[in-house]
């Protein structure tokens, strides 16, 4: 329970709500269907060595993915970027709300960050693998160093903007510190937060498949270099369907996690839409 008081949304009848996903659906998976076909009859008819058809692609992605090959690499790469993004996640919302509460604290940061922020996180691999070796340290801290930044913003962001009513509010009621920031700062940061970390995510999975084509002897990125100098052309574009898969799942994952922290949120939403 926060201060943001809940709102209730008239619910939906069944029929409705299958109409909806119906909808969804079709908009979700139409375009790439036709794409698909669009693809695989100008492959039939033009067929090129480095853009074989989708059925290929789609063998070469059972030969290749389902086996041994996903434990060896599939797994530990999801691994190294599930938690890459989880401590993103932790750095950037403990050090925003931080920086956003404490006034002199963000003016005195606010420079070196944004110098920070500027500076293109590949271009850091190899200063990190200097430092930490080709190890899976160095990999998660390449992926939570381009990927904190979105959180990190976006919090301070969502902090500065906390109602000012509800903050005297707060005051007048006596509520400690601690239970300010739980029950008012972060829930009125959190679309703010929501938003970097959606952006975090697709950065993170930038990030893990670059840090592995070059510091790396197994892996997502490794595999897909090492088809793409040996002209293993079907392997190569099973290992980018493999990862256009992967963020679609994270993005699913993360659309199911952001309707129940921000319930509420959308909740408002549709009433002032209604």
């Amino acid at each position: 329970m926060t201060l943001y008081t809940s709102t209730v949304v008239t619910p939906k009848r069944p029929r409705q709500i299958w109409r909806t996903i119906g909808e969804s659906t079709v908009y979700a998976i139409g375009l790439p269907i036709v794409l698909l076909v669009i693809w695989g009859i100008w492959a039939s008819f033009f067929p090129e060595p480095f853009f074989p058809s989708p059925l290929i692609i789609l063998q070469a992605f059972v030969d290749t993915w389902i086996g041994p090959a996903f434990v060896n690499d599939v797994l530990p790469s999801l691994w190294r970027l599930l938690l890459g993004i989880v401590l993103s996640i932790v750095v950037g919302v403990v050090a925003g709300a931080t920086i956003g509460l404490v006034r002199w604290l963000r003016e005195l940061l606010e420079p070196l960050l944004e110098f920070f922020r500027a500076i293109p996180p590949p271009v850091l691999i190899p200063i990190i693998a200097v430092l930490l070796g080709p190890t899976d340290t160095m990999k998660i801290t390449v992926i939570v160093i381009g990927a904190v930044w979105p959180i990190l913003l976006n919090t301070i962001d969502g902090v500065r903007a906390t109602d000012s009513v509800m903050t005297e509010t707060a005051r007048s009621f006596a509520l400690t510190p601690a239970q300010r920031i739980r029950y008012l700062v972060l829930p009125a940061a959190s679309p703010r937060i929501m938003t970097g970390v959606r952006q975090a995510m697709s950065i993170a999975l930038i990030l893990m498949v670059i840090s592995e084509m070059f510091y790396s002897s197994s892996g997502l990125g490794y595999q897909i270099v090492y088809f793409q100098r040996n002209y293993l052309i079907d392997q190569m574009w099973s290992g980018i369907l493999l990862l256009g898969l992967i963020g679609v799942l994270l993005a699913a994952i993360f659309g199911f996690v952001e309707r129940r922290v921000l319930r509420w949120y959308h909740g408002i939403k549709e009433v002032e839409r209604a």
